[in-house]
């Protein structure tokens, strides 16, 4: 556990071993309890989190407090016909839906659904003659209704009431739409492709596992830690969903950072836990200096990226918050297990953790089965050597790459999610297709203008002319009236449902006077409000993160430079995401490929999700290398060997957990829905990119440049970070083997230095 690092007068001091060799004691003293009663709280969690899924929401992106959420709300109360969510497509074929026969059922059918308990406002082309509800052909027409409550209430009733309207009667077929319907089928979708990725990323994490560590008893630890972080997440979002709305998406980045992190926690202790037993140390002197050293890396490193995810606290869209929820409890729960079940384990297995070594069949020779870890960073320590000795051709021609990839960013055209998010068979999708390219207007696809204060038909006429003489403006409905002074107008503006146009009409109509208080809403008014919402806050969002991140890597390093290098270079690893963003899924290359349908712009919450979802991985490996170098230059004072010594430590664990994480969220985006592949995939992309571009070739050029300068602070500072400050190591280092010399370069050097170079422990 990190402690607090108090100075002696004199000089350098040392802090004090106490909290950490109680916390050894602590989790290490009964490690069969401890681990029986981890398994009776994974049992429990199992049985609380049970159905979780069920709990959840496939909406989210509205502004709660927006303009358009009090009109939607507003116009469903008073008048549930004017925002149906729920469409019946009855396709009459060739008899046609004017037909009598045809006719008098869709009457039946939609007198019978007026009837249903919790269902609404129901209209349709049979009792309006509107031609909006009736397809070109004239083979086919919509029943509109709304169904009633909260989100998780009408899927109820959708859940009641579907079967029984889906399907054949007499001479009409019926198919379900609408966005009630396309919500409750994401959801569905969803948990089926989440289950599938499970499957396919279990298996590959544990055959990866074991090629990183060669002994099956090791693999294994690294996929119990997150099995039981993604267990107990669940049931704590379960307990969330009693209090307020959670996303369903959200279950995504449960089971991706779940596995992905505890695996990259797992991978450092048991990797510093093997170092320390083929250094010749027991196991309870290994674990000691295990919890010491990589335990508080681990435990640094998840408050960093804790923190970024927590900063989507500050969104209003119960979307972005669902994955804080998720995020920060997962994150939180990986790091537990991992600094108390992974050491009582660790305990129990002793040299064992080296047992059934795969790796031995691939081998020639091998030293009793039982490889020292670390002792094959060569290559690590070469490749370094060689950006250091050309660091600004690196540093430059690396930059410039990763600018030039995240160009196609800058033509990002924001946008909302809607069906088609769905893939093409899905039956809410087919009917949304049908609407949108068979009818003479997508229904519900305008904008509603809802009046509220008493006023004369003269009145409502002036304004209706008013803004249907507004540019953009292709024609208005209404108003329909209700008593109370309550009114709406339906306007259809030129161009997309949510176009420039449409979204210009929102200003306009808002903008334009009258004599009672009016309020717009409709897929572009939420759109409008949903990027005002987050202009206002991402400010915020990002100053949490930014600040907090300067402050906890400042902490670890007692550098000024290096949290400021740590921010802007992980901001650098993100541009390939944002790039290949914008370039595959708006603009649709690969998307045959890939299995999805390009809309021609991206959900607007999903840029800022996967900003604070991919920082906060990429600091969780800045953090694992940057504590590496730290606790060598501490021991050393030769900046450009601990550079070397800190790749060569950390380059191949780094690179194996990027790898490992990559192919957990490339299962996540096989989701049949384009946002979850859109994460899923553009994650895995920037964690490759953070650890085998940034971390490897800039880190090292760039902390080449500035040299000593990288470990400088005001002398206010240093003493602040000698008192408050956090190391990865509190006692005095064991002898070392020297970092792999690099072409060139005496590998004793360093050694040689040991004794002049100040201590700073």
């Amino acid at each position: 556990m990190a402690e607090v690092k108090k100075t002696a007068p004199g000089g350098t001091g040392s802090p004090q071993r106490e909290g950490a060799g109680g916390w050894t004691r602590f989790v290490t003293a009964r490690p069969r309890l401890t681990l029986l009663v981890a398994l009776v709280l994974t049992a429990l969690a199992v049985l609380a989190g049970g159905g979780v899924a069920d709990r959840m929401g496939s909406g989210g992106w509205e502004d709660p407090a927006a303009e358009s959420t009090y009109a939607t709300e507003a116009l469903g109360s008073r008048f549930p016909g004017s925002q149906p969510n729920l469409l019946l497509l009855v396709d009459a074929g060739e008899a046609g839906a004017d037909a009598p026969a045809v006719a008098a059922e869709a009457r039946r059918l939609a007198e019978r659904l007026d009837a249903e308990a919790g269902v609404d406002g129901v209209g349709s082309y049979w009792s309006t003659g509107s031609p909006a509800l009736r397809s070109e052909d004239g083979r086919k027409a919509v029943i509109a209704a709304r169904v009633a409550g909260e989100e998780k209430e009408a899927a109820a009733v959708l859940d009641r009431i579907a079967p029984e309207y889906r399907g054949t009667h007499g001479p009409v077929e019926v198919s379900l739409g609408g966005g009630l319907a396309v919500r409750h089928e994401m959801q569905t979708v969803i948990q089926e492709d989440l289950l599938r990725a499970e499957l396919i990323a279990l298996p590959l994490t544990l055959i990866l596992l074991v090629m990183v560590f060669g002994s099956a008893v090791a693999a294994l630890l690294p996929l119990g830690v997150g099995i039981v972080a993604i267990l107990g997440t669940n049931a704590v979002l379960r307990g969330i969903t009693e209090f307020t709305d959670v996303s369903v998406f959200a279950q995504n980045l449960t089971t991706a950072l779940g596995l992905g992190l505890a695996i990259d926690y797992a991978l450092f202790v048991v990797r510093r836990y093997r170092e320390e037993l083929a250094a010749g140390a027991d196991t309870y002197t290994a674990v000691r200096t295990t919890l010491r050293t990589a335990g508080r890396t681990v435990l640094f490193s998840a408050l960093t990226v804790a923190v970024s995810l927590s900063a989507m606290l500050v969104f209003p869209q119960y979307f972005l918050r669902s994955f804080a929820y998720a995020g920060i409890a997962v994150v939180l729960l990986a790091a537990t297990a991992a600094l108390t079940l992974l050491p009582a384990a660790l305990v129990l297995l002793g040299d064992r953790v080296n047992a059934l070594d795969l790796r031995r069949l691939l081998r020639r020779r091998t030293t009793a089965g039982n490889r020292p870890e670390g002792g094959g960073g060569a290559g690590w320590a070469r490749a370094a050597a060689l950006v250091m000795r050309r660091a600004p051709v690196f540093a430059v021609l690396t930059t410039a790459g990763l600018v030039l990839l995240g160009l196609p960013f800058l033509g990002v055209k924001f946008g909302t999610a809607d069906d088609r998010q769905l893939p093409v068979t899905a039956s809410s999708r087919v009917v949304q297709d049908e609407l949108r390219h068979a009818f003479p207007g997508d229904p519900g696809g305008g904008l509603t203008v809802l009046a509220e204060g008493e006023a004369t038909p003269a009145q409502y006429a002036a304004f209706r002319e008013r803004i249907g003489a507004l540019d953009g403006v292709v024609r208005v409905d209404g108003p329909v009236t209700a008593a109370g002074g309550h009114a709406y107008f339906t306007v259809v503006p030129e161009g997309e449902t949510v176009g420039a146009g449409a979204q210009r009409a929102v200003a306009e109509l808002r903008a334009a006077p009258a004599p009672f208080d009016t309020s717009v809403t409709g897929q572009a008014a939420v759109l409008v409000d949903s990027k005002d919402a987050l202009a206002e806050r991402l400010p915020w969002a990002a100053a949490i993160i930014v600040v907090v991140t300067l402050l906890l890597v400042f902490l670890l390093t007692g550098s000024v430079l290096i949290p400021v290098q740590a921010v802007v270079l992980n901001a650098l690893s993100l541009t390939a995401m944002f790039g290949a963003v914008v370039w595959v899924f708006q603009d649709g290359h690969l998307a045959d490929l890939l299995g999805f349908t390009p809309t021609g712009d991206i959900e607007t919450t999903l840029p800022v999700l996967m900003f604070c979802v991919a920082f906060g991985l990429s600091m969780d490996y800045g953090v694992f290398l940057l504590s590496r170098i730290k606790e060598e230059y501490d021991a050393t004072g030769d900046h450009e060997h601990s550079v070397r010594f800190g790749l060569s430590r950390t380059g191949g664990l780094i690179t194996a957990a990027a790898v490992i994480l990559a192919v957990v969220m490339v299962a996540i985006g096989t989701s049949r829905v384009t946002n979850t592949k859109m994460l899923g995939l553009g994650v895995a992309l920037a964690v490759l990119m953070d650890a085998m571009v940034v971390r490897s070739l800039l880190v090292p050029s760039v902390m080449k440049l500035t040299g000593r300068l990288t470990w400088w602070a005001p002398g206010p500072l240093r003493r602040f970070h000698d008192r408050f400050g956090i190391s990865e190591s509190d006692a005095p280092a064991p002898e070392r083997e020297a970092v792999p010399a690099a072409e060139g370069e005496d590998a004793a050097a360093p050694e040689g230095r040991r004794e002049t170079a100040p201590l700073r422990r």
